[in-house]
C-alpha cells in the first residue's frame, strides 16, 4: 500500500498522494485512536502540515503521526479507495481505524 516509487501514481495522475498513519484525540491526555491520513501534497513538509491544519480543524486537540508514505496506485477496499479518490480531488481525508475490533 505504502511505496517509495518515484513513479507512484504514474498513468493515474501527476498527483503525489502521502497516507500518514498515526493517533489523535479530541481533548490533551485523553485515549488515542488510531488513523490514517491521505492527501494530496508537492512534499513531505507540506503534506505533514496540511494533515495537521485538517485535523485541528477537526477538533482534535493532540496528533501523534508515526509514519508518512506515498500511495502507489489506487487501494482495492474502503474506505481507503473512497479517501485516495477523495485526495485525488484535493480533499483531506482522515480515517478512523478501528483497533479494538468492534
Amino acid at each position: 500500500m505504502i511505496s517509495d516509487n518515484d513513479n507512484a501514481g504514474h498513468g493515474e495522475s501527476d498527483t503525489t498522494v502521502f497516507i500518514i498513519t498515526g493517533r489523535v484525540n479530541q481533548e490533551m491526555g485523553g485515549d488515542m485512536a488510531a488513523i490514517h491520513v491521505m492527501l494530496a501534497a508537492p512534499d513531505e513538509d507540506s503534506a505533514v502540515r496540511l494533515c495537521l491544519d485538517a485535523l485541528s480543524a477537526k477538533g482534535f486537540a493532540e496528533a501523534d503521526l508515526d509514519q508518512i508514505g506515498l500511495m502507489g496506485g489506487m487501494p482495492d477496499e474502503e474506505p481507503h479507495a473512497s479517501a485516495y479518490q477523495g485526495a485525488l480531488e484535493g480533499e483531506v481525508a482522515i480515517i478512523n481505524v478501528d483497533t479494538d475490533g468492534s
